[in-house]
């Protein structure tokens, strides 16, 4: 039997250095100086402090939501959290199988072919020849690229990418899934087989990390949120009370949560 999924983030920093001095760097800079997020690390070199000195943890059953305005730090915390950022000064210890759904293009090849893609992401997952097939089959229908599948990635057009990331990324159930507000992109009739899909999946997660403006969409998901703020956790609590914060009033009595999909895997 698997072990219980957990995140646990120990007084985590993340810095990316400033190697240029051109106008879109100190315009970055001022911009980041203004929340007092530049500093100097160890070799005197100007950065930007991404993330702050976070504390997480999270355990079976929980159902996270990142809000903040854009520049705060969700995206960073989440990426950090899929191990593309590490952390250069405190932890994160990761226990149980985890699905990042951060970028449509992650981990895919441009130059392979839709079919190829789904074979070399189903023999990272160690899945058997049946289970390949079943991959195949199941992003195929989804998708719906049709003789595109056969073709290389770089041809395709900016939703079938899309269409493609999203049915490979939601394909996999993980213990512990990891969301950017990307998935909620695309035409009418994919959203709807999108969402239905997506609370599938939801549902069968252990945990939740969900980043999202989408104040609906985060009350309808999660049971805690966090506001993030130049780079740090500036509130942490119940989702209905965080977002008040946040927006600085009261929300409407007819955004209530969906019991549902807040259930607690026991």
């Amino acid at each position: 039997m698997s072990r219980r999924a957990s995140i646990t983030v120990n007084n985590a920093s993340i810095l990316f250095p400033l190697y240029h001095s051109n106008s879109r760097s100190l315009k970055k800079t001022m911009v980041a100086a203004a929340s007092g997020r530049v500093a100097a690390n160890a070799g005197n070199r100007v950065v930007v402090q991404a993330l702050r000195d976070i504390d997480l943890k999270l355990g079976s059953g929980d159902r996270l939501g990142l809000i903040g305005t854009n520049g705060a730090g969700k995206t960073t915390l989440l990426r950090m959290l899929a191990g593309i950022y590490e952390p250069v000064m405190g932890s994160v210890h990761i226990r149980g199988s985890v699905n990042a759904l951060l970028d449509p293009n992650l981990g895919m090849n441009q130059d392979l072919s839709g079919r190829e893609n789904i074979r070399l992401r189903g023999l990272y997952n160690n899945l058997s020849p049946a289970g390949l097939r079943m991959l195949e089959e199941d992003v195929r229908e989804f998708a719906q690229l049709g003789d595109f599948m056969e073709l290389p990635m770089r041809i395709y057009s900016s939703g079938m990418v899309l269409r493609l990331g999203f049915a490979l990324a939601t394909a996999i159930k993980p213990q512990i899934l990891l969301m950017d507000e990307w998935f909620l992109a695309g035409d009418a009739d994919f959203l709807v087989r999108a969402r239905d899909r997506l609370e599938d999946m939801v549902r069968g997660a252990e945990i939740l990390v969900l980043s999202s403006h989408q104040n609906s969409v985060v009350m309808e998901w999660c049971s805690r949120v966090l506001w993030m703020k130049d780079g740090r956790i500036h509130a942490d609590g119940e989702p209905r009370d965080i977002i008040e914060q946040y927006l600085g009033h009261p929300l409407p009595e007819t955004l209530v949560t969906e019991p549902d999909l807040l259930h607690r895997v026991s």
